[in-house]
């Protein structure tokens, strides 16, 4: 099947459609340096580079001058999800509330001219890729003097009734992806076998290999399945933070305060919680850091929470903030400094999985956090023919490898889909 790949970044989802038999013939990428990532690792492919907005008609007559009078069967799409994301969601309220901000974020407005440019392709099906808050958020109907109308209802409506459309939250886990990544994947198809699909069975998404629980299917790839095999590294100093054997196996150096916190942290507990270490006192009742919903409906830390040993007084090794001679708690999620669980799947990987302070992105055990390449195996990257190379010849820094992994979906779980898909089409699998 031939395709058209939007908002494509560095190529990673794009793993999972080279490896289920699909030509992509077309991506757009707008920030520069992922483009140059994609275009390493996809030569064949005709990168264009900049505004969706701008190049929405450049991308179809290219993509349909590259089919050579061949139909273009797919269009894939994997917007921007700051604007509709818990996290991003959050600060924009924040900022709508102080008057900074308007209640609409422009980066959600993408899917016009996603939808723009799957219809002009003539592709009988489009599969979209976004955080599961994308199904309750709304954009200003254009046709309607810019009343809100749900990005899902705007996109069934655009596209007409010829279109069966199967939206549904996927938990990547659930794939056998050694992490926990709910998306929510929007399959919208006109295809006749898809469609007769879709009406027999009400989905188009395959059925799970793993689970929780296990039983029937095995249980879901843990932390320790994934990377408890690769050799320890330690926070405190560069030589024991490098790995010189194994590329990306690194990680940052924390100063002494942040190690201290770490360090005292127990396994599957946050720097928060952490109790008295004292060694004359050693007190474990002190009260523990908690979040609670204002009036408003904003998620607000406790203040309350003590810094120091109710008991003897000492400074516990709890995140803090020094002002002056004194001490208070440092402001933050209380998911912050917290290490992951070895009997799980990783939670999911962000833009900050470098950062101690970031949710949940302590290593188990080891006082760190992951390193690149176990980030690359978490996301299953690794299982794939994947270059940490750019086209232009110039470096990849660790900050662009964090934000390719942080904004892409994790292929081998993608893979499953679009083979799903593609069994469907061509008769392989019946409802």
């Amino acid at each position: 099947m031939k395709s058209i790949s939007l908002f494509a970044c560095g190529g990673i989802g794009d793993l999972a459609l080279r490896h289920t038999g699909f030509d992509v013939l077309v991506a757009n990428e707008l920030v520069a340096e992922r483009a140059e990532v994609f275009k390493y690792n996809y030569p064949e492919t005709h990168m264009i580079v900049g505004d969706i907005w701008k190049l929405k008609d450049s991308i179809v007559s290219k993509a349909k001058g590259l089919a050579k009078g061949l139909p273009i069967d797919l269009v894939f799409a994997t917007p921007p999800c700051q604007g509709m994301s818990k996290n991003g969601r959050g600060k924009l309220l924040n900022s709508v509330r102080k008057g900074e901000k308007n209640a609409i974020d422009p980066r959600n407005l993408l899917v016009i001219p996603t939808i723009e440019i799957f219809l002009a392709s003539g592709a009988h099906t489009l599969v979209m890729e976004n955080v599961p808050e994308m199904e309750y958020t709304c954009i200003p109907d254009p046709q309607r003097n810019g009343q809100l109308i749900g990005i899902i209802d705007y996109i069934r409506r655009e596209i007409g009734k010829s279109f069966s459309s199967c939206v549904r939250v996927v938990e990547f886990a659930d794939y056998g992806v050694p992490q926990s990544r709910q998306r929510l994947i929007s399959i919208f198809s006109k295809h006749e076998k898809l469609a007769a699909f879709f009406q027999q069975s009400n989905t188009l998404i395959p059925p799970k290999t793993h689970s929780r629980e296990g039983g029937r299917l095995p249980k879901w790839r843990t932390l320790r399945n994934a990377i408890g095999h690769t050799p320890p590294l330690n926070a405190s100093i560069k030589k024991l933070a490098v790995d010189p054997n194994i590329p990306f196996h690194s990680v940052p150096i924390l100063d002494d305060e942040k190690y201290y916190w770490v360090s005292n942290t127990p396994e599957e507990k946050g720097a928060f919680d952490n109790q008295c270490v004292n060694p004359s006192c050693q007190y474990q009742g002190n009260p523990t850091h908690f979040a609670s919903k204002d009036v408003e409906g904003i998620n607000r830390a406790s203040t309350e929470t003590p810094i120091r040993c109710l008991k003897c007084g000492e400074l516990l090794p709890r995140p803090w903030v020094k002002d002056g001679s004194s001490y208070r708690l440092m402001k933050g999620y209380t998911s912050a400094y917290k290490r992951m669980r070895w009997d799980m799947p990783a939670p999911t990987l962000t833009r900050n999985l470098s950062y101690a302070c970031s949710d949940n992105k302590l290593h188990p055990t080891q006082n760190r956090v992951l390193s690149l390449h176990e980030a690359m195996i978490l996301h299953t990257v690794a299982d794939y023919d994947f270059f940490w190379k750019r086209s232009d010849g110039k470096n990849v820094s660790d900050k662009l490898i964090r934000e390719l992994i942080g904004e892409s979906i994790p292929p081998a779980g993608l893979e499953k889909i679009f083979q799903f898909i593609n069994s469907i089409a061509n008769g392989t699998i019946e409802a």
